[in-house]
């Protein structure tokens, strides 16, 4: 059987879904929701750069609503739930990087609404992604089956967003570039932190603990000298470095802790993090102690023939195909919200 996609957005996530919903055996890409008049009516295939695949795009929900489909790949810069609840309701499985990891730590009366739009429509509603979305929980949990006795989980991620593809996020939602009186107080604690703390309440419900509160840190570096990036330079003295860590703390000591450490680089910043090259890491504190590392870079020897800028893009290709190889369990549930914690194993499929 062939699950009938439609991709919402068409940005860096969105486009790297395209080509992995058209690559996978077991999904037709069948229609796109697009935000722009200038994509609106182009070919998908066209706008995805990966040549025409006879799917036009449109700028229209209501056709999209309308449209017959199995899933749609729901991949907006921010999300929103009425948007969710109408694609629920209209008998369409969502799965979507954007949100609703955990939504029992959300609260009731969205997980409620979430909940009657899955049943009117028949459908469910999977929230994924790389991180939050997958490895400070999904993978995390796969790793702390290994230990007994464990007193700690720490999740760490390590980027060097020189060359992320996607400038305005760069410069106006990271504030990389930006002077540090602009970026104190940043409101990306909290947004960062709704989607992470729902990963801490994941681990903590999966492996039978009751967290009895959050702590959390915002770290700055600044530029020491000029940076070039993808997209320009870093000035001297302007913010180059963030890091950002929550914990869930159990009998007031952290249990349960996340942090992402992004950086223009490592070489011309005033703070001394740490940076075990890109990636992520695992560590479970436990009998045995566990620590897993793990990156989705090309290695340089393997990466002859492909395009430069494709392989820059490596993390925004596991987040997309992490959506895409959920798509069949997914469709494949019953009706209602869908965590890993309720989900069979995700898997990628071979090419044959």
């Amino acid at each position: 059987m062939r699950y009938r996609v439609i991709q919402w957005a068409t940005g860096n996530v969105g486009k790297h879904a395209v080509r992995g919903i058209v690559e996978h055996p077991q999904t037709e890409l069948v229609g796109a929701l697009v935000y722009s008049a200038e994509k609106a009516g182009r070919d998908v295939g066209e706008i995805c750069g990966i040549g025409r695949l006879g799917v036009a795009a449109t700028d229209d929900v209501a056709a999209v609503l309308a449209q017959p489909a199995d899933c749609v790949v729901y991949a907006p810069l921010l999300p929103n739930l009425d948007e969710v609840c109408q694609l629920l309701e209209s008998g369409k499985n969502v799965v979507t990087p954007v949100g609703w990891i955990y939504p029992p730590s959300i609260g009731s009366e969205v997980v409620a609404r979430l909940e009657a739009a899955c049943r009117a429509g028949g459908v469910s509603l999977h929230g994924t992604g790389i991180n939050p979305g997958g490895i400070s929980d999904r993978f995390a949990l796969m790793v702390s089956a290994l230990a007994r006795n464990i007193t700690a989980a720490r999740i760490d991620e390590f980027s060097d967003i020189r060359n992320y593809n996607a400038p305005m996020v760069i410069s106006e939602v990271m504030l990389m570039g930006k002077p540090l009186k602009d970026v104190q107080g940043s409101p990306m604690l909290d947004l960062l932190g709704g989607g992470f703390r729902q990963s801490i309440d994941m681990v903590a419900a999966a492996m039978h603990v009751q967290l009895d509160g959050y702590d959390t840190k915002h770290e700055i570096a600044l530029a020491t000298a000029p940076i070039e990036m993808r997209y320009g330079t870093i000035a001297k003295g302007t913010v180059a470095g963030q890091r950002f860590t929550w914990s869930g703390t159990h009998r007031g000591r952290p249990l349960i802790t996340t942090r992402v450490t992004w950086v223009m680089g490592h070489e011309h910043l005033d703070a001394d993090w740490p940076f075990d090259g890109e990636g992520w890491i695992i560590a479970i504190d436990g009998d045995p102690p566990v620590r897993c590392r793990i990156t989705t870079a090309w290695d340089p020897a393997a990466a002859v023939g492909i395009d430069p800028a494709y392989r820059k893009d490596h993390g925004i290709i596991a987040t997309a195909m992490h959506l895409v190889n959920a798509i069949p369990s997914v469709c494949d549930a019953p009706p209602g919200i869908q965590t890993y914690l309720q989900l069979p194993m995700i898997a990628g499929r071979f090419r044959t």
